[in-house]
């Protein structure tokens, strides 16, 4: 249920659940710290450019993780950084969301096969929410994964957990073809 759903009564008195109202306001202005640690650092950059403009939607970028609430983590994760990810995750306060982009954080992109200095997917150190796949991502497709995170963010409660947040998020997923399908049709009729 988005906030603008909820009932109007007399004298303009928006009338809705606590929940609602704090998960709006959580979701309209998230604060990702850019972690940019390779090529797809540029397309991160790019989408809070001007063509892209995160900040419609309530999203500014910062550069201390105690001012953030999402980590974005765009690029190769080597060993040797990977404790510093995990330490600048520790530094950000509750609740903190991680979002995984590109193929190199995801998984090792192409370098972990013949590279013994490469993670293999950035979630073996912290608890990734969202991975965006791709080399390099387009913005598009971190703005979509940003969209997750605020679905993710909406259907959060007082009192549950993560992982049930996810749960009800998988169960409530759209699949997209139908939908393409049902546009073309009406297009082309």
């Amino acid at each position: 249920m988005g906030l603008l759903d909820a009932g109007f009564s007399r004298d303009n008195v928006l009338v809705a659940p606590v929940d609602a109202v704090l998960n709006w306001a959580r979701l309209s202005s998230l604060w990702p710290m850019g972690f940019g640690l390779a090529c797809c650092a540029i397309e991160m950059m790019a989408t809070n450019a001007s063509n892209y403009d995160l900040e419609r939607f309530g999203i500014f970028p910062r550069s201390s993780p105690r001012q953030s609430d999402l980590m974005i983590v765009a690029g190769t994760v080597t060993m040797k950084m990977a404790e510093r990810v995990v330490r600048l995750y520790e530094q950000m306060p509750e609740p903190r969301y991680v979002l995984s982009m590109g193929s190199c954080s995801n998984c090792g992109g192409p370098y972990w096969e013949h590279g013994y200095h490469v993670l293999k997917g950035v979630d073996r150190v912290i608890p990734v929410d969202v991975f965006v796949p791709g080399c390099p991502p387009r913005p598009e497709a971190l703005i979509g994964g940003l969209m997750k995170i605020q679905e993710l963010i909406r259907m959060e409660q007082i009192g549950m957990s993560r992982e049930e947040a996810l749960r009800k998020l998988a169960e409530n997923a759209v699949e997209p073809r139908p939908l393409i399908e049902q546009e073309r049709s009406a297009a082309g009729a």
